[in-house]
């Protein structure tokens, strides 16, 4: 059974940092395409970052380009997105998701595209 387990949220103060850890358990995770999602009080889950399988994409929404990095490590099965200049627009729950898919080179942005899904973790700053 495939698990996605995040951590690292917190509260901050705007322009402060963090960052949010996602471990995969239950299946290869150089296998996935992963993506990071969060939702905001009264809002719909919106896609946040995410890359390909191979690693050949990655794609980011435009109000968290060049403050926000997604990585990789294979060997501890963890997704990472490290949140700098933090805004307290940023405000929400952060949820990481998951696809098992082969040689595939897409970024899925749509939340039906994910078949596994964290927790969440929430992520408040403050002004």
């Amino acid at each position: 059974q495939v698990q996605l387990v995040e951590s690292g949220g917190g509260l901050v103060q705007a322009g402060g940092s963090l960052r949010l850890s996602c471990t995969l358990s239950g299946r290869t995770f150089s296998n996935y395409a992963m993506g990071w999602f969060r939702q905001a009080p009264g809002k719909e889950r919106e896609f946040v970052a995410g890359f390909a399988q191979s690693f050949a994409s990655i794609r980011y929404i435009d109000s968290v380009k060049g403050r926000f990095t997604i990585s990789r490590d294979n060997a501890k099965n963890t997704v990472y997105l490290q949140m700098n200049s933090l805004k307290p627009e940023d405000t929400a729950v952060y949820y990481c998701a998951g696809r098992l898919i082969y040689y595939s080179t897409e970024v899925f942005r749509a939340e039906k595209e994910y078949y596994n899904w964290g927790q969440g973790t929430q992520v408040t700053v403050s002004s």
